[in-house]
């Protein structure tokens, strides 16, 4: 494998991943059931024939156009169903291509799993500092006040004392 060939086994396997079976399986089954080549699968489904060629390679992962895999999902459902009488594969392409299906709450267990969707980075707002009981007692008195008050409660409430000396001592943040 050269550098400039994509991995298609590990393409196939984003499309599992992605769609339940790689591309390569659906489309086969599709054009199989219905009795129609790629080219005209790919006109029903709305995406050139390249690029459904590219996908069934396994050299593309994704269908990018969400119309167009509502389609393939919904071809896809009723081939599923059983077989599709010939006289009626027309008017089923037909329907198909110019549908604008739209999935219910119910479909969420049948179709892949969007896309996560991109959230922007919250902006960094710095914390603001949890104010502590040294803060506060600085908020209700002045450094010399609080040394002074620490000095009258020492003798009977040495730990009281403690915190004042404390809170007088630390800087103001």
């Amino acid at each position: 494998m050269t550098g400039d060939q994509p991995d298609t086994t590990a393409n196939r396997e984003r499309q599992r991943e992605l769609y339940g079976a790689p591309m390569s399986d659906r489309v086969h089954r599709l054009t199989g059931a219905l009795g129609v080549t790629q080219a005209r699968l790919a006109a029903t489904l709305g995406m050139s024939p390249a690029m459904l060629s590219q996908l069934v390679s396994g050299r593309r992962v994704k269908i990018g156009d969400p119309a167009v895999l509502t389609r393939l999902m919904a071809l896809d459902e009723r081939v599923a169903r059983g077989p599709v009488p010939p006289e009626e594969v027309p008017s089923l392409l037909e329907q198909a291509h110019a549908a604008r299906l739209q999935w219910s709450a119910a479909d969420d267990a049948a179709r892949p799993p969007a896309p996560a969707p991109v959230v922007p980075a919250p902006r960094r707002v710095p914390p603001r500092p949890v104010p502590t009981a040294d803060d506060a007692l600085r908020g209700v008195s002045a450094p010399a006040r609080l040394v002074a008050a620490a000095a009258a409660l020492a003798p009977s409430f040495p730990e009281i004392a403690e915190v004042l000396r404390r809170a007088a001592s630390r800087p103001v943040r």
